[in-house]
């Protein structure tokens, strides 16, 4: 399967599954759910996120959330450009995961002015931030990108011929 394959069933499986699962939280908590813990240091919650990653940003105007969500457009056909011309798997894998988390969180800002996040992650009575599964894949695509890079780096290029200096 060539990269840009690999990356599309990425786009395609991560916003599926984001969009479900924000769906199925805001279900949850209109129909009169509560928080509640998922471990030691993870809460289901609910949050809108009207800024980009960690609440940075926060628009609260008509015009920021357009601005925001034309922002997210632009960077995520730059990804798409790249994607079309990956030629590694892991590159496609990481883009996709990458452009499907945008895109969810685009379809978001989109659909309600705001991103649904809700699972909080906290220690030590501090509350670091509050995320949702197209987050995650955004994190994860961006480490494999990272991974890819450090594994690209290490093999010799294409066409380059063995043996030292001479």
């Amino acid at each position: 399967m060539r990269a840009r394959e690999l990356g599309g069933l990425a786009i395609l499986a991560v916003f599926v599954a984001d969009q479900a699962a924000k769906l199925a939280v805001a279900r949850y908590f209109a129909e009169g759910g509560a928080p509640f813990a998922l471990g030691p240091f993870l809460d289901f919650t609910l949050r809108w996120n009207r800024g980009v990653s960690f609440s940075l940003l926060a628009q609260s105007t008509e015009a920021g959330r357009w601005l925001l969500l034309a922002l997210t457009l632009a960077m995520t056909a730059l990804l798409a450009f790249w994607l079309w011309r990956a030629r590694a798997a892991l590159t496609g894998l990481g883009l996709g995961a990458v452009i499907g988390g945008a895109l969810g969180n685009a379809c978001d800002r989109l659909a309600y002015g705001a991103v649904v996040d809700y699972l909080d992650l906290h220690a030590l009575g501090r509350h670091f931030f509050v995320f949702n599964l197209a987050d995650a894949a955004i994190n994860l695509g961006v480490a494999l990108l990272i991974l890819d890079g450090l594994i690209s780096a290490t093999r010799p290029a294409a066409g380059a011929r063995g043996g030292g200096p001479r």
